[in-house]
Parts: C-alpha cells; sequence; structure tokens
C-alpha cells in the first residue's frame, strides 16, 4: 500500500542543525569527564599496586643486604675447613687464607648494588608522586632495578641470595 502513487509523502524534515551540534558536544564533553575519572581510577590502583612492589623490592634488598656479610664469613668457615680437613695438623698460611678470602669478598660485592637499588626504590616513589605520566620513566627505572638484582644473582654464591634474587 506504500508503495502506491499519492498514498504516502515522503519529504526530508528540516534539522536543527544548532540543537544537533549542542547535543553532540554534551554527550562527548560527558564522554571526556567518564574517560578522565576511568583514567584516574586506574592511574590510583596502578600507584597502589607498583607503591607495594615497591615495598616488597626494598624489603627484599634488606634481606639480601643483610645476607650478604654472612655469605663471606661462610666462605672463609668453609674454606678453612676444608683446608684443615685435606692438610690435617700442617699448618695453614693465614695470610694466604686471608687474601684469598678479601679476594672472594671483593668478587662477590653487592654494596654497590644495593646502594643503586635503594635510590631506585626512591626514585620510584617520587616518580609516582610526581602526578604526572611517568610510565616510560618508570618503565626505565624498573629495568635499572632488573639490572641490579641480576647482577647480585650473578655474585650472590648463595641459595639463600639467590632466592631473594629471584
Amino acid at each position: 500500500a506504500l508503495r502506491l502513487p499519492d498514498v504516502t509523502e515522503v519529504s526530508e524534515a528540516d534539522e536543527d542543525n544548532q540543537a544537533v551540534l549542542e547535543l553532540t558536544r554534551q554527550a562527548l564533553a560527558a564522554a571526556i569527564e567518564e574517560l578522565k575519572a576511568m583514567r584516574l581510577q586506574e592511574g590510583q590502583r596502578l600507584k597502589a599496586d607498583l607503591s607495594a612492589r615497591g615495598d616488597t623490592v626494598l624489603a627484599l634488598t634488606e634481606e639480601i643486604a643483610l645476607r650478604a656479610p654472612q655469605v663471606v664469613e661462610e666462605y672463609r668457615t668453609k674454606l678453612n675447613d676444608r683446608i684443615e680437613a685435606l692438610l690435617g695438623q700442617t699448618e695453614v698460611d693465614r695470610a694466604r687464607l686471608a687474601t684469598e678470602v678479601a679476594l672472594f669478598a671483593d668478587r662477590a660485592s653487592i654494596d654497590e648494588e644495593i646502594v643503586r637499588l635503594r635510590s631506585h626504590v626512591s626514585q620510584m616513589r617520587l616518580l609516582l608522586e610526581d602526578g604526572e605520566p611517568s610510565g616510560r620513566k618508570l618503565d626505565f627505572v624498573v629495568q635499572e632495578m632488573n639490572r641490579e638484582f641480576n647482577t647480585i644473582g650473578s655474585k650472590a654464591n648463595d641459595g639463600d641470595l639467590t632466592n631473594r634474587v629471584l
């Protein structure tokens, strides 16, 4: 019936361009505000998560810092015990033993890495509090932390330190 001539008449309605433009602006403004609110919430959750992870890194760093001197002392004791077991009552050159322990302590020293890890955690906290977008800077700091932990792991010579690094 609608196809029959003169039954219906199709004509375009006059659009109120100004009203359409205003509705579009309102919808766009509302969408932008919702996006900003969502990004703010997401940023706050990420900040809390990264801050907690920074606390974990710092706690592990402190555990490693406490354990590191014990590793050198344990090495000295083990080396001395092995030498005595092998040589029995033969006199051991204490100066040579001290030199070996000192060389080991120097190779296994992780003091610099610990200082840098603490510094990286501090830098991370500053970036999190800055309020500015800092994803790339945070990514760099995390890479540096990883580098320090890898170095500690390669110097560890101790299962306990290796577990903390991992």
